[in-house]
């Protein structure tokens, strides 16, 4: 307490400058109406400034949650589209009675590990069978077609990435199907080829590929254009490189596919085996 005391009779010279040059202010401020307006006008431009700044910085440490919850309110909107629905439209004479059956649900998931630059890339989501999720299942992005469910425990999941040499996913374009694969010694996550479209069919560079509704995905769901194309020697197919649309360098958040008619169609197709 004695140095500070000390200090203070020290630099009284400095303190009382600064009491008397805020008391100065202070009767400016009070007494000029400019001087008021001008005083009032910069603190609000600062403490506005400062909210702004707090305000962001809240809103990055929210980001997370914010994320999540607009990837939940896309797996409703993809619920929604009429490709996730099953149209069973019954005629009867004159009469047509047209109900449509919800087909397709899906399963929000974040990924917590992803491999690109492998021969055969795997991805890990956060979801697993308390979930909803079953091996098997396709999984896609919101721009395009991620791969195929491969192992699953309670709380999480391991994807077949489309980067996969084994992964085959039935594509269309143009109306012509086709068999979509990866690799084939060119191992570039932006690029897949495009298998068994006739050489006399007609596509050209830009063209649309999408999924053709003969797996596990909705039909019309978007993959990727066409890049290039041309005929081998003496081949019958078409060889088609395509630009997928998922970056999957970038990719945080994936939809995990649910065909609710699933069952039922492995049930009567597996009565063709024992047939």
């Amino acid at each position: 307490m004695r140095n500070v005391w000390i200090f203070i009779s020290k630099y009284n010279a400095f303190f009382l400058l600064i009491i008397f040059l805020v008391i100065s202010f202070i009767l400016l401020v009070n007494n000029n109406s400019y001087q008021r307006a001008s005083t009032l006008n910069s603190s609000n431009q600062l403490v506005g400034t400062a909210y702004e700044r707090i305000n962001n910085f809240t809103n990055y440490l929210n980001l997370g949650s914010t994320n999540d919850s607009l990837a939940a309110e896309n797996a409703k909107l993809k619920a929604a589209l009429k490709e996730s629905y099953f149209n069973d439209s019954i005629v009867q004479g004159e009469v047509k009675d047209s109900v449509k059956l919800q087909q397709y649900t899906y399963i929000v998931a974040k990924i917590v590990n992803k491999s690109i630059h492998q021969k055969n890339n795997y991805i890990t989501i956060n979801r697993g069978s308390r979930h909803g999720i079953k091996k098997g299942m396709g999984v896609i992005s919101s721009k395009g077609i991620v791969g195929i469910i491969l192992n699953v425990s309670p709380n999480f999941s391991t994807i077949q990435s489309l980067l996969h040499n084994d992964t085959r996913i039935s594509a269309s374009v143009n109306n012509n199907i086709g068999s979509l694969i990866w690799g084939e010694g060119n191992y570039d996550s932006r690029l897949a080829i495009l298998k068994d479209i006739p050489n006399h069919v007609s596509v050209k560079k830009g063209d649309l590929v999408t999924t053709s509704g003969y797996s596990l995905f909705p039909a019309g769901l978007e993959i990727g254009r066409i890049t290039k194309t041309g005929i081998k020697g003496g081949d019958s197919f078409l060889d088609i490189e395509i630009q997928l649309s998922t970056d999957f360098s970038t990719l945080q958040y994936v939809y995990v596919v649910n065909n609710l008619l699933s069952g039922e169609q492995n049930e009567l197709e597996s009565q063709n085996k024992t047939e």
